[in-house]
């Protein structure tokens, strides 16, 4: 099914591998010519996209500059506000602030509609476009109005992906776009491209969702892709259309790949006129002789119905597998669970058994993953006639965004949806990350979204909720529907699907959706709510540095949903202290007091007073620390927190993860390694020393007091070790690294966040 090679491989014509290990010098002669590894590194299609858009002049090293931007309603409000204190007078580029995770304005009174409201005027003042509430899920906009062939964009959300369209596309946190804002690069070493083969194509009934899912499972936990392109080619691409290669493309995020590229043909030329924007299309294809540093072979015809149980969408197994180890897997999965959940929550999914079936009690089909035209109307065809029946099961559609609606109106299968019991939403986030069609208390929901991380369908583990979610192609959920609850693959019905024709209706945009075409007015008035708030002052990196550890995380991997909570916490992005105030809640919820009790020493420091009379535990810290430093005092000192995590950063880009520890005095992360290139960049944006450990028993413990000495001088030569001190009635050494970090990043550092870094 899935074949992933050791080491790297050429591609010949696009259709012959050879793998690096082998003689491919013989193949080159006779059918290429001579070729070496670096030239055949040049022909893939990332690397030719990847040189446009280079400003550096050093392919090893990048400075990207996209061509344009795209945020949603939790994201954009504080990359604006970063942007204005450094200076914003326009965009420089296309950039697109749409609205669809906070679209329930009842959350929370009026602050949603009031983030709204501060989009539209920013993209009047400033020159860019506003995409109302319920028109259209960020991605989906992007596909249908944004994306180009062989174009960049960036976005700040994790799942900017449109590849398939011939797009290189990247989420990022917001600091990331504030950069381009201000027009300076996205900076990272040359990727790794790793190809992604595929043959064969698949059976009736399998759909996208199945395929990423066997992708993910394949390539998660060892790394594979791991901040490296995905490139996808193969004589199997042909046999999939643009809707079921949009499906796929979106998920790769959740490899953990940098971003993802396809090779293009008659099928995206097509989707293009359909979006009557024909001129945007562009044949992509890799060059004769094609190197790639991994290559993952999938043959389509054998992927299975699949399902993504709680709590990663990597955790996954064929349908068929699963109903044929019902209560083996069940029991596993509340085993891992007990891991990350501990005592918090009674969870449990062996009690879903009935009469030998698993039975869930909700459905949904959701989003920039499950929220397309054909998955919907897959759905439909399976449903049609049938009911969802009267029992605790319930099926939601939201559909991505309006013209999709509107077709699905116009074609029937709204109606064949409805009538058997579904409810169709208009376009909305809210499923995919905790804010929307929450299931009661141990209730198991299948989906076709993006994750199902715990609390993503919004349950509150720190008031002793969990509910869970299992991932799933829309198909497989209509299966299940028309068996009222009851797992079942797609594959076990026998259904005619019908593959409508897409018709694209721009009038909905054109009626709606404000585009300044780049012309910015500075005379208007941003409008602000009481809940936006600026960024409060952040101080510059300190010669000395005294930490205090105030959480400690083993799990194997942490999420950016456990650092700072999806779901109704999102009301409150727009107030750096208000949602800082959700830290780690639901992870540690002893965190935000201690972190608090420690910046109370570097406010003092601040003001110019003495950090061990504001904080008096920092009394015999000073003492051990001055026995060997008695030059250190509160004219050179900070004073801050910082939190021990094995792997975080894992999902969503969510600059939030980090910059809610630094409004509440953090000034580091210590792990092992990080999860994602765009976690560690959030830190490092706000100011955030992003510090790795080596694995094993680790030198301190929470609580424990940490002394980093010449902290600035390290940091400004580029030392990739740092000398440190456990305090405790003597200082005891050990070892932090840095790791490799760009001028203009320890310059981020040194001056304490990007906002001093560009402040004007």
């Amino acid at each position: 099914m899935i074949q992933l090679y050791d080491g790297g491989a050429y591609v010949l014509d696009g259709t012959k591998i050879i793998p690096a290990s082998t003689d491919a010098s013989a193949v080159f002669t006779d059918q290429a010519g001579a070729l070496n590894k670096e030239d055949a590194k040049k022909q893939t299609i990332a690397y030719g996209i990847l040189k446009e858009h280079n400003t550096s002049g050093n392919m090893e090293k990048l400075q990207i500059r996209f061509d344009k931007l795209t945020s949603h309603d939790i994201t954009f409000v504080g990359i604006i506000q970063t942007a204005r204190a450094s200076g914003l007078k326009k965009f420089p580029m296309p950039y697109v602030l749409t609205n669809c995770h906070n679209s329930l304005c009842a959350v929370g009174g009026t602050i949603n509609e009031d983030d709204h409201m501060f989009g539209l005027t920013c993209a009047k003042k400033y020159g860019g476009v506003y995409v109302p509430p319920h028109q259209a899920v960020i991605h989906q906009y992007a596909r249908e109005m944004l994306a180009e062939g062989g174009k960049m964009i960036l976005g700040s959300d994790s799942h900017t992906r449109y590849g398939a369209l011939g797009t290189m596309a990247m989420g990022e946190g917001g600091p990331e776009l504030v950069k381009q804002l201000l027009n300076q690069t996205y900076d990272i070493p040359m990727p790794e491209v790793v190809g992604v083969y595929l043959t064969g194509a698949p059976v009736k009934g399998v759909g996208p969702q199945d395929v990423a899912l066997a992708i993910i499972k394949a390539v998660f936990a060892n790394g594979y892709v791991n901040n490296k392109v995905m490139e996808f080619i193969g004589d199997g691409v042909k046999n999939l259309s643009a809707d079921f290669r949009i499906g796929i493309d979106v998920m790769t995020t959740e490899t953990t790949c940098l971003s993802s590229i396809w090779m293009t043909d008659e099928k995206i030329q097509e989707f293009y006129e359909i979006h009557k924007r024909a001129a945007d299309y562009k044949e992509l294809r890799p060059g004769r002789v094609a190197y790639y540093d991994g290559l993952i072979e999938v043959d389509l015809s054998k992927i299975k119905p699949m399902i993504a149980m709680p709590f990663h969408p990597s955790n996954a197994y064929t349908i068929e597998e699963l109903n044929a180890n019902l209560y083996d897997i069940l029991a596993d999965c509340e085993a891992r669970a007990k891991v990350s959940l501990g005592d918090a929550a009674d969870f449990s999914l062996r009690d879903k058994v009935r009469n030998g079936k698993l039975y869930v009690e909700q459905g949904i089909i959701a989003g920039c993953a499950g929220g397309g035209f054909e998955n919907i109307c897959a759905a439909a065809d399976i449903l049609e006639g049938k009911s969802i029946g009267a029992d605790a099961f319930t099926l939601s559609v939201y559909p991505a965004s309006m013209p999709v609606y509107m077709e699905l109106v116009k074609n029937g299968s709204a109606a064949a949806l409805m009538q058997t019991g579904a409810i169709l939403k208009t376009a909305f986030c809210g499923p995919c990350f905790g804010a929307g069609d929450t299931p009661s208390n141990g209730a198991l929901s299948i989906r076709h979204s993006t994750r199902n991380f715990p609390n993503r369908e919004g349950s509150k583990l720190q008031s002793g909720q969990i509910a869970s979610v299992a991932l799933m192609d829309a198909r497989s959920i209509a299966a299940t529907a028309a068996n009222k609850g009851y797992l079942t693959p797609a594959t076990d019905l026998d259904v005619e699907y019908k593959n409508p024709k897409y018709v694209f209706d721009s009038r909905i945009y054109e009626n709606r959706v404000f585009d300044s075409k780049g012309v910015a007015d500075p005379e208007v008035q941003i409008h602000f709510g009481p809940n936006i708030k600026d960024w409060p002052a952040m101080s510059p990196l300190p010669q000395y540095m005294i930490l205090k550890v105030v959480s400690e995380i083993h799990d194997p991997v942490t999420t950016t949903d456990e650092l700072i909570p999806s779901g109704e916490t999102s009301s409150y992005r727009s107030n750096p202290l208000g949602l800082a105030e959700f830290t780690l809640s639901r992870k540690d919820p002893a965190y935000v007091g201690r972190a608090k009790e420690v910046q109370t020493a570097q406010r003092a420091v601040e003001a110019g007073e003495c950090p061990a009379q504001a904080f008096p535990e920092l009394k015999p810290v000073f003492k051990v620390i001055n026995k060997a430093y008695p030059h250190v005092d509160r004219t050179n000192v900070g004073v801050g927190s910082t939190i021990f995590a094995v792997k975080p950063g894992d999902g969503s880009a969510r600059e939030q993860a980090a910059s809610c520890q630094k409004v509440l005095g953090g000034w580091a992360n210590i792990a092992n390694s990080y999860a994602t290139k765009r976690y560690r960049s959030n830190l490092i944006n706000w100011g955030m020393l992003p510090f790795l450990i080596d694995e094993g028993r680790l030198p301190f413990a929470n609580g424990d007091y940490l002394f980093i000495p010449d902290l600035t001088d390290a940091v400004r030569k580029g030392e990739r070790t740092i000398k440190a001190y456990v305090v405790k009635d003597e200082l005891q050494e050990f070892t932090l690294k840095l790791g490799e970090m760009t001028e203009d990043e320890r310059e981020i550092i040194l001056k304490g966040c990007l906002i001093n870094y560009n402040r004007v």
